[in-house]
């Protein structure tokens, strides 16, 4: 797949999350758990949709923060707090297709900053389009925010 890489000042959009210190290894088993977490407080507050799935990775460790951006108010309970989207310029680009292959759309920012000179801060995020079951139809933005 061809990436369009653009560099954009991205606006803090505000999140409901719950932040986790994790590993790799172990991210892929816990993000589910945590993104339930965030959608059980939600529903609860009586949110059930309209709400883009998130995942921040602040760093390397990785500390991340999983949830939705969260455009109305809602009480947050439980481990899940309100944070938001950084601001500042990013270069990002848009993966269409299986989430399985998200990991093309990283390496070709990361290319694209390494051609033009850019520095990344490390910490990047994905911002994820309406689910659906046909993943020819899904989409995800991934953004990095350079330094």
């Amino acid at each position: 797949m061809s990436y369009e890489v653009t560099l954009t000042n991205a606006l803090a959009r505000p999140t409901a999350v719950v932040p986790a210190t994790t590993t790799w290894r172990e991210f892929p088993s816990l993000w589910r758990e945590l993104s339930n977490e965030v959608w059980t407080c939600l529903r609860a507050g009586g949110i059930n949709r309209s709400c883009r799935n998130i995942m921040l990775y602040w760093d390397d460790v990785p500390h991340v923060e999983v949830g939705v951006e969260l455009l109305v108010p809602c009480p947050l309970t439980g481990r899940v707090v309100a944070s938001s989207l950084p601001a500042g310029q990013v270069a990002m680009t848009t993966h269409h297709g299986a989430y399985s292959e998200l990991a093309a759309a990283h390496r070709a920012i990361l290319d694209w900053c390494a051609e033009q000179g850019k520095q990344n801060s490390g910490t990047r995020w994905e911002v994820y389009g309406p689910h659906n079951d046909d993943p020819a139809k899904v989409w995800t933005e991934v953004y990095y925010l350079l330094k």
